[in-house]
């Protein structure tokens, strides 16, 4: 889903560069310190995902994990994945400094929609009910961000829209294996980290409280 430089136009680039500086900006503003080893471990994951890549005529395709960074940490979406997308751009040339607002909003707001369709839902299920609703985190992430893909290239001209098309189809098998990924990742946190996919909030640690009678 990179976009590399020097295709998109004027306007896209800088309507894409302060959306994503908004979204960038928001969840910075409602991370607290416990959810920042979090955010880190999952813009570890999508850098390292991301980063494999299968060619597939004019575009490639890469598992993206963005349904299930959005799942863990809700508007942090925006910041863990604008990071791996700035490291990708100057360690390894993918996308670019230019496209990285577009970049941005097209992989993070996918996981934003699927934080606030999905999570309660995930949080609160387990087996079967809780690896559907990963299920279809993940694959809606895919799809939305395909579409957003796909829109964006059309929005810079006629010339794109054949490419436009073909991305968007290119990225239908991944929406099924974006899918079994985040509903096996949900049931398996669910089970041994209760409490995990609820953003930006530490799993419930047990200790002592001030006042408290000691256990029998």
């Amino acid at each position: 889903m990179h976009i590399a430089e020097g295709i998109l136009s004027a306007p896209v680039l800088m309507a894409g560069a302060a959306a994503g500086a908004a979204g960038v900006g928001i969840g910075l503003h409602r991370l607290d310190d416990r959810s920042l080893v979090k955010v880190a471990v999952l813009s570890s994951a999508f850098f390292v995902a991301s980063l494999i890549k299968v060619p597939l005529g004019p575009v490639s395709v890469h598992l993206i994990l963005n349904g299930l960074t959005g799942l863990l940490l809700g508007w942090a979406v925006f910041p863990a994945v604008a990071v791996a997308l700035l490291l990708q751009a100057l360690l390894f040339g993918f996308g670019g400094l230019t496209t990285l607002g577009v970049n941005t909003v097209i992989m993070g707001l996918p996981g934003l929609a699927s934080y606030y369709l999905f999570h309660r839902i995930a949080a609160r299920s387990q087996g079967p009910v809780a690896f559907m609703a990963g299920f279809m985190a993940g694959a809606f992430a895919i799809a939305l961000g395909g579409l957003l893909l796909a829109a964006t290239l059309m929005s810079t001209g006629e010339a794109f829209w054949n490419i436009a098309g073909v991305a968007l189809g290119a990225h239908v098998p991944i929406m099924l294996v974006e899918g079994c990924v985040t509903g096996s990742a949900v049931v398996f946190l669910n089970k041994v980290r209760p409490g995990t996919l609820c953003a930006n909030v530490a799993p419930p640690i047990l200790e002592a409280q001030p006042g408290a009678e000691p256990a029998a």
